[in-house]
């Protein structure tokens, strides 16, 4: 039988017991179990690439404006605010985007809940989003983890729009490159096509090639990136983290590796994804 006092030594101090229940951490009589520890060590390894860039913002202002793309149910969000943002006092605040309504008002629901006065729920899309009035001007965080659909590379452009200080981004959604690469590998010409030849390669190289690309980008508008683990998150095979922060480095390289790369896997019509200004 579980002794509570050991699940509690593995809370940190002053997180919503509230919260960690809502995100079935917990059990609703506050137990935990061997999959609820895994997920709580996940969180905290997430939080640890986050908390750094945070505190790297609040050094140079003490309003922290993050915007979190393709929300979902709020999962990071609301962390995040728990383990950080709840005990600022300032005007830091964490935006939800979302498209799905009914996700939106449940985050919103929980939010009032808890007494996360700082949190915002928004239904926009990505283009709406970049003009909303509901947004401040200056942005300084990004993120957006397994997002689905365009999310991933909706934030990317948002951010690029808004040139955010940072961006963290689990990737997520690669089918599209896959599709391109699937279609036009008859057409191609040299040997590198064997890379995706096959159904099972073409997904997988599909994906790689994606984020290859979305990092290419980044680097195209003077960021700068690093790639690594994202160990163990939940539900999940997709185990890559990016970390990009605006150091406005020189842009044209990247850029013309962007139209190689492009060009070399018969990838040319989707420039306008890959987009550099």
């Amino acid at each position: 039988m579980e002794n509570p006092s050991e699940t509690m030594s593995e809370i940190k101090p002053g997180q919503s017991i509230e919260l960690l229940k809502e995100l079935h951490i917990l059990t609703r009589d506050g137990k935990m179990n061997q999959d609820s520890r895994r997920k709580l060590k996940q969180i905290y390894h997430l939080h640890q690439f986050i908390e750094p860039l945070l505190k790297e913002v609040q050094a140079n202002h003490p309003d922290i404006q993050l915007v979190d793309h393709g929300a979902g149910k709020s999962y990071l969000g609301f962390i995040l605010y728990d383990l950080f943002f709840k005990s600022l006092n300032s005007g830091s605040h964490i935006y939800g985007i979302e498209a799905r309504d009914e996700l939106v008002n449940k985050s919103r629901d929980l939010a009032i809940r808890l007494g996360f006065s700082r949190m915002s729920f928004l239904n926009l899309s990505v283009a709406e989003s970049i003009q909303s009035e509901h947004l401040p001007e200056r942005i300084d965080l990004v993120t957006a983890l397994h997002a689905c659909d365009t999310a991933t590379d909706d934030a990317i452009h948002f951010a690029l729009k808004k040139r955010v200080k940072f961006v963290v981004l689990a990737p997520c959604c690669q089918a599209e490159v896959a599709a391109v690469l699937r279609k036009n590998k008859l057409l191609a010409k040299n040997a590198l096509t064997e890379l995706w030849r096959h159904p099972l390669h073409t997904r997988e190289f599909g994906s790689l090639a994606t984020n290859v690309l979305r990092c290419l980008q980044l680097e195209a508008h003077g960021y700068q990136v690093s790639v690594t683990e994202l160990v163990g998150w939940e539900h999940s095979l997709k185990n890559e983290l990016i970390i990009a922060r605006d150091k406005n480095l020189p842009r044209r390289r990247p850029a013309e590796r962007l139209q190689e790369v492009l060009q070399m896997l018969g990838l040319e019509e989707m420039q306008q994804r890959f987009y550099v200004d």
